[in-house]
């Protein structure tokens, strides 16, 4: 229990150092996952610019990291290099010229024998309801 107690007294003062580096122009994640830049700091508020020219005041209590400016530029104004390269090509380790044949993956030759096949089975589906109800008698149940 004491231990506990300790612990959670330590993470509680480097909260509250955490929250006295913050100066005018330092970059800050609140813990609602916002960042934003610090435009004054009193004894109990935070003066956010979220966007340009938009002020928000905030509670000390709510900025959950104070963050440096090489962080907060990367994750802000994304001046990190992607990671994930834009194309598959880069992704093959053989980098030779000899490059397979590429494969049509199209269906139009599978396509169009399957449209036929379509077409009998609905012409027959039709000739068969058509007999059907030329076949039904005055005294038989579901004539007409």
């Amino acid at each position: 229990m004491i231990l506990m107690t300790r612990s959670a007294k330590k993470k509680q003062q480097a909260a509250v150092q955490m929250r006295d580096q913050m100066t005018p122009g330092t970059g800050v994640r609140t813990i609602g996952g916002m960042y934003a830049t610090v435009k004054e700091v009193n004894d109990d508020t935070v003066l956010l610019e979220i966007a340009p020219a938009v002020h928000a005041v905030y509670a000390k209590n709510a900025i959950g990291a104070v963050l440096e400016d090489e962080e907060y530029n990367r994750i802000v104004h994304g001046t990190e290099t992607p990671v994930v390269p834009d194309d598959a090509s880069s992704l093959t380790l053989d980098k030779g010229g000899d490059e397979a044949p590429k494969l049509d993956l199209g269906k139009k030759d599978a396509e169009e024998g399957e449209d036929a096949a379509a077409d009998e089975t609905k012409d027959a589906a039709a000739d068969e309801v058509k007999d059907a109800k030329d076949a039904k008698g005055d005294g038989e149940a579901g004539a007409k």
